[in-house]
C-alpha cells in the first residue's frame, strides 16, 4: 500500500497555495494552476498543504496519493517548471520552430507541422553530427507531458533500427532482425 498521500507537500518561497471549496490555486512565477478535488480535504498549514482522506473506503484511498501527487507537481512547475527532451533518431530527420509552430520532417512525404498551446516554450537543437533535439518546457507538468506523448507518437520507435521520436535517455528495446 502506497503512504504518499500522508506526507505533506512543503510550500517554497515566492509560492502561494489557496484552498477554496475543493479548488486548489497555486500562484507562483511563472504562473497559476488550478485543480478541482473530491473525496479528499486539504489544508494549508504554515508552508505545507496537508491532505487528508474522508474515510478508508478504497477508491478514497487511491485518490489521496494521486492528488498529493498533482499538488507536488503543481507546486513545483509554478516554482521550477518542467522539461521534456524528444530526440529524432534517423537519416533525414529534422526538427525546427518558428514561434509556436513546430515543424518535424520525420520521413513522411510532408513535414508534419504542430501548432503548440501558448502555455508550452518549444526549442529545436540541431547540432552537426548529432541527432536533432526538440525542448519542450512548461509549468504545467500535464501538459507539456501530454504535447511530447502527441509528438512522440508521431514516429514511435522501432525496435530494429531504432529509429524513430524517443525521450532523450529512454532505452529502446533491440531485436536482432531475421538471420539469414
Amino acid at each position: 500500500m502506497s503512504r504518499i498521500g500522508n506526507s505533506p507537500v512543503s510550500i517554497p518561497e515566492g509560492v502561494t497555495v489557496t484552498v477554496k471549496d475543493n479548488t486548489v490555486t497555486v500562484k507562483g512565477k511563472l504562473g497559476e494552476l488550478s485543480q478541482e478535488f473530491s473525496d479528499i480535504s486539504i489544508r494549508v498549514e504554515e508552508n505545507e498543504v496537508i491532505l487528508e482522506r474522508s474515510s478508508e473506503k478504497k477508491n478514497i484511498k487511491s485518490k489521496h496519493g494521486l492528488y498529493r501527487a498533482l499538488v507536488n507537481n503543481m507546486v513545483v512547475g509554478v516554482s521550477n517548471g518542467f522539461t521534456k527532451e524528444l530526440e529524432l533518431v534517423g537519416v533525414g530527420y529534422r526538427a525546427s520552430n518558428q514561434g509556436q509552430k513546430l515543424d518535424l520532417a520525420i520521413g513522411y512525404s510532408h513535414n508534419v507541422v504542430i501548432e503548440l498551446a501558448p502555455e508550452v516554450k518549444v526549442e529545436t537543437v540541431s547540432e552537426k553530427g548529432k541527432n536533432p533535439i526538440v525542448k519542450l518546457s512548461s509549468f504545467d507538468n500535464q501538459l507539456v507531458s501530454q504535447v511530447a506523448a502527441k509528438i512522440r507518437s508521431l514516429r514511435k520507435p522501432e525496435p530494429y533500427k531504432g529509429k524513430g521520436i524517443k525521450y532523450v535517455g529512454e532505452y529502446i528495446r533491440r531485436k536482432a532482425g531475421k538471420s539469414a
